[in-house]
């Protein structure tokens, strides 16, 4: 790899939190101790968010390259799972790729103590593995989500949850690659539950950088839960009333949790915006939610006439 580029290769799911309701603080941090003594951060404002210890997974295995080359990474990936608004679940997973100052493996010691890097043996192009990565990555390479995925499975599977989500909604995945120059950001929708991001910013990588990815990550999957809603609702092609029961579950569960940025370093805000200009995430989510509001304003408006109709009718 060459000498002083550095490259970081992430992967962030998100998803409905499995249980009936929002969970309050007391919950999210017995649901989010992975780790036995060590303390589960929270924030309250502007919004409550929990998140857990950060661990490690030791990793020895094929990188993903675009040109196919086989090249090898040993090292730790660093993961956690949070908890948005008591709603909304994430499973986190990234590493520092870098070159290895040894031409063979050495002992675990090594690699534990610098958590969070991957060192690649022999020859490797930063941007050759940054384009493999944030392709579809060949099933014996590195696979991030599969970390990720794994520690958001333990948090759904906490006892303390009761399984009984108010709506289905699927996962989505968001796989990132950052290095450092000239600040740029794009992103890339491939469906519905995948996307890739791609950041260069300025100065050395800092855990801001993964912050920022998780919080991308959840606008996205909350602007995507709200379209799915809002097409199954099918406004128009059914009645009113049934319409509005179709989109209650987007009005208790997720409206209010849309604050992009909130979380994000100041340094790392104009990445945001640009996003925000262009594809225009809360221009599209404040459309949806007029839409919503309209709807069920209509249908209580409908039902509040029809009631004094009917009282009228009954004198």
């Amino acid at each position: 790899m060459e000498s002083g580029l550095m490259l970081v290769m992430g992967e962030v799911h998100t998803g409905l939190l499995q249980n009936s309701g929002e969970i309050p603080e007391s919950s999210a941090r017995d649901v989010l101790r992975l780790l036995a003594g060590e303390t589960v951060r929270v924030s309250r404002r502007p919004i409550a968010y929990a998140v857990s210890p950060d661990r490690l997974t030791g990793v020895d295995c094929r990188l993903p390259a675009a040109s196919q080359s086989r090249v090898r990474g040993v090292g730790t990936v660093v993961s956690r799972s949070s908890i948005t608004g008591g709603r909304v679940v994430q499973g986190s997973s990234y590493a520092h790729v870098q070159r290895s100052g040894s031409d063979r493996r050495l002992a675990w010691s090594h690699y534990l103590a610098r958590p969070g890097v991957i060192e690649v043996f022999g020859k490797a192009r930063a941007e050759d593995l940054a384009d493999g990565f944030t392709e579809d990555p060949p099933a014996d390479c590195l696979d991030l989500g599969a970390i990720s995925a794994r520690f958001m499975d333990t948090v759904q599977a906490s006892p303390l949850l009761d399984r009984r989500a108010p709506f289905k909604i699927a996962r989505a995945r968001l796989r990132w690659v950052a290095r450092t120059g000239e600040p740029a950001i794009r992103l890339t929708l491939h469906s519905d539950q995948v996307r890739t991001l791609r950041i260069v910013h300025e100065g050395e990588f800092t855990p801001a950088v993964a912050d920022l990815c998780e919080d991308l990550a959840l606008h996205d999957w909350l602007l995507t839960a709200l379209l799915v809603i809002i097409e199954r609702a099918r406004v128009g092609g059914r009645p009113g009333p049934e319409a509005a029961a179709k989109l209650a579950p987007a009005v208790d569960h997720l409206l209010h949790l849309w604050m992009p940025a909130a979380r994000v370093d100041d340094a790392l805000a104009p990445f945001w915006e640009s996003l925000d200009r262009r594809p225009g995430f809360t221009r599209q989510w404040q459309s949806l939610v007029d839409r919503v509001r309209d709807q069920v304003a209509v249908n209580t408006l409908a039902l509040l006439s029809a009631t004094a109709d009917a009282g009228r009718r009954r004198q």
